[in-house]
């Protein structure tokens, strides 16, 4: 997945092109499956997770294979606001939205990194109650033990690998077999290779597309072309399923055939 400029560069002639068209030791590409979370809550379904995952959770888990979940969000809730006054808990330093995280019980700024207690009393109106939303790592893992009590799951995000060689603890550990779902941010998706996953689940594919960067559809392609690459790298089939509320964006559309020279002519 080259960056546009560079690929651009290339078929210029100012860079040298080098092209991987397969897969090595010839194993076939994942099976992709686009999730349209509209759908799901038209037919009433509120959960992160969509029917269709849920139910290839479930035999991925009954055929003890291992599956990967991608969401690029560390933390429990992504926003921390007073549903009486309105009243958003921001970073002091930065003045931008604070992440709480669960298991610290803390408020976090993930640009400069400063800590703040969570408190559900409202610094301003002091009305009692301070309302959580929006989704990250921490609360996936949760809400996935949830759903089934007997999995072994391991999250994998700048939280739980701040100790000095924890990436490569929590690899080992999955590799080994140790845990049956991976969770994790995009630390997990790049150039990991663990035979025995063979489902691939990507939790919010338009994330990444309401950055306000111009490079957002690319980055998006990026990461979901990256993501898909970890499923059916063993002797098993893989299969990649992309929850997204825009399945028609080219950047989803072309992720999800695998085709980068649609993605960079489209672009």
């Amino acid at each position: 997945t080259p960056s546009i400029d560079s690929y651009d560069r290339a078929i210029s002639g100012e860079y040298a092109l080098a092209e991987m068209k397969n897969r090595i030791n010839g194993k076939s590409l994942p099976e992709f499956i686009i999730a349209d979370m509209r759908k799901e809550v038209r037919a009433g379904n509120e959960s992160i997770f969509s029917s269709y995952l849920k139910a290839e959770l479930s035999s991925c888990l009954k055929e003890g294979n291992q599956a990967i979940l991608f969401l690029n969000r560390r933390g429990y809730a992504s926003s921390v606001v007073c549903p009486s006054c309105g009243n958003a808990r921001m970073c002091t330093h930065c003045d931008l939205p604070l992440k709480y995280h669960k298991e610290s019980g803390q408020l976090l700024c993930h640009y400069c990194g400063r800590a703040f207690s969570a408190s559900n009393v409202c610094p301003v109106c002091g009305e009692p109650f301070m309302r959580y939303t929006g989704m990250g790592t921490e609360k996936i893992q949760e809400q996935l033990q949830q759903l089934f009590p007997k999995a072994r799951i391991l999250r994998m995000d700048f939280d739980t690998t701040r100790k000095k060689n924890a990436h490569q603890v929590i690899f080992e550990a999955f590799r080994r077999g140790d845990a049956d779902i991976l969770v994790g941010t995009q630390m997990i998706v790049k150039g990991h290779d663990f035979p025995k996953v063979t489902l691939v689940g990507i939790l919010a594919a338009d994330m990444s597309l309401h950055t306000g960067d111009y490079r957002a559809s690319e980055r998006t392609f990026q990461l979901l072309t990256q993501a898909a690459g970890r499923a059916g790298r063993g002797s098993l089939a893989g299969e990649v399923v992309i929850q997204t509320y825009q399945p028609d964006h080219y950047a989803v559309v072309h992720a999800a055939a695998q085709d980068y020279e649609g993605f960079y002519e489209e672009e």
